[in-house]
């Protein structure tokens, strides 16, 4: 149900559950925690491309699974809410490649990635509303933070589907792109991050996910700790040696 696949220092994550619509039940959610899991642990990892088969990205919560619901907070704390977390705390830059639907913790799952790309005719939908639920699996994190309180609330208490060229205007997403064309781009993406300073871009992704909790004192230490960090890994001198030598740098 979750498949990986490596091109170089390129991880590519797939649901791959499309009669489902890459709903997510328990074996799925935890097939996808280790498989995250996994890939943050790799060092020849240098990039993560996460996506969906079929005409969806992941429609959220099988809901046949009428079981897991029983003990709701349980099942959010013991399994999505680690997915949204892994994502957010791997090194690597995380790509969501949404080529469909992304609704309820499908939506959840391309907010937490750090870019966000969809195919023309993907969609979003806060839809936790229509079965009496709330959001879960970061979505009031992101959506709250992205659109402001007005806007992430009508999106929830609607439940409104969000066309990708919407979402993009909104800032939910980096780029829309032709359905035919949504992996290659990714990919691409992928290969650029993979190419730069692993560690620098690891320092960032953990710097700017943090700001915005932090007094603007707390993120001047924050820039300066971490630029200690990165000033004393081999990846700065090489850098700097390139600079001087007018080459392109060769990143441990």
């Amino acid at each position: 149900m979750i498949a990986v696949a490596r091109d170089g220092a390129v991880a590519t994550v797939t649901l791959s559950r499309p009669d489902k619509l890459n709903a997510l039940d328990r074996s799925t959610r935890w097939e996808l925690i280790e498989a995250l899991r996994s890939v943050a642990a790799d060092a020849t990892v240098r990039a993560v491309v996460l996506t969906g088969t079929g005409r969806a990205f992941s429609v959220g919560q099988d809901l046949a699974a009428v079981e897991e619901l029983e003990h709701a907070d349980e099942t959010v704390a013991g399994t999505y809410n680690p997915i949204a977390q892994t994502i957010a705390t791997m090194p690597q830059p995380v790509i969501a490649a949404v080529n469909g639907l992304a609704v309820g913790a499908g939506m959840g799952l391309a907010l937490a990635c750090d870019q966000r790309l969809a195919a023309e005719s993907a969609s979003f939908s806060c839809a936790f509303g229509k079965v009496g639920l709330v959001p879960d699996t970061a979505v009031s994190w992101y959506l709250v933070r992205e659109l402001g309180y007005a806007r992430a609330f009508w999106f929830a208490a609607s439940g409104r589907p969000i066309p990708a060229a919407e979402a993009h205007r909104l800032g939910l997403l980096n780029e829309v792109v032709a359905d035919d064309e949504l992996a290659s781009r990714a990919h691409g993406l992928a290969q650029l991050f993979a190419a730069g300073p692993a560690h620098a871009l690891a320092l960032t992704k953990r710097q700017f996910r943090a700001v915005s909790e932090l007094s603007f004192e707390a993120a001047l230490a924050l820039e300066a700790r971490h630029q200690g960090d990165a000033a004393a890994h081999p990846d700065h001198v090489e850098g700097r040696t390139a600079f001087a030598e007018k080459r392109a740098p060769r990143w441990v």
